[in-house]
């Protein structure tokens, strides 16, 4: 694994190190797309949560179209984003799709640096992704949870915003540039069952799926000594090399 990367629910966090975008005078963070002074650490979703066993490619529920969101407000689902939140912490990642943790439904969550080096989190329920320049793109490696191990380049729009609700049914929009933006777009696609692997040619495809299979195990393993920092669980039922009975 690259030292600079490291997998989540897409790619990596890391600093994005281009000068030309110290122009951005608000740099507060972002929850839920608002501006707030300052976010906990660890977030309170990640001390709520529980970590959860990551889906692996080939399982069903990543190949398939996920159902939406229908019932809002619920104990249940306030129990899944903070379960979703634990377990992309515990693998240092920076955004997670329900399938990948073995639920069907459209809900992502993340907590990602942009273009500007602002950090942005929170949840999307029924997200709709719209692509604000087609033509405006960007090559970056990029990796995924459910690949894991493995990066590969892609070309994404660099600028995108999503549109949906939050947990309560309330409209929430978020707007992404750069690595934020590669962010939206790769969870959205998880929730129409297609992993970033699908948008890469046969041989490449090949490629990344070689090298998961040589770096998983460390991976995993490096989501273990993470998830015990944090006091979550490392036992069998979150290990994704366990598949489900």
């Amino acid at each position: 694994m690259c030292p600079s990367l490291s997998a989540f629910g897409a790619f990596g966090r890391r600093d994005t190190g281009d000068p030309t975008l110290d122009s951005v005078r608000d740099r507060r963070p972002r929850f839920m797309g608002r501006p707030v002074s300052r976010l906990p650490d660890p977030l309170v979703e990640v001390r709520r949560g529980n970590r959860l066993r990551v889906t692996v490619n080939g399982e069903p529920v990543l190949h398939r179209p996920a159902r939406d969101v229908t019932e809002f407000g619920s104990r249940q689902l306030r129990t899944l984003v903070n379960d979703m939140f634990a377990t992309m912490e515990c693998a240092n990642g920076v955004g997670l799709a329900a399938p990948q943790i073995g639920v069907g439904l459209r809900l992502f969550v993340y907590d990602c640096i942009d273009a500007y080096e602002v950090r942005h989190v929170g949840h999307v329920c029924n997200p709709v992704v719209h692509v604000v320049d087609a033509e405006e793109t960007n090559v970056d490696k990029e990796g995924c949870l459910s690949v894991p191990g493995a990066f590969s380049p892609l070309a994404r729009p660099t600028r995108a915003y999503v549109e949906g609700v939050d947990q309560r049914g309330n409209p929430v929009r978020v707007d992404g540039v750069g690595l934020f933006a590669r962010c939206l777009q790769h969870e959205v696609d998880h929730l129409h069952g297609t992993l970033y692997i699908d948008h890469l040619s046969p041989a490449a495809r090949q490629a990344a799926l070689e090298e998961s299979e040589r770096e998983r195990a460390a991976t995993w393993a490096e989501w273990d000594e993470i998830a015990r920092t944090l006091g979550k669980s490392t036992g069998p039922a979150v290990q994704s090399a366990n598949p489900p009975a």
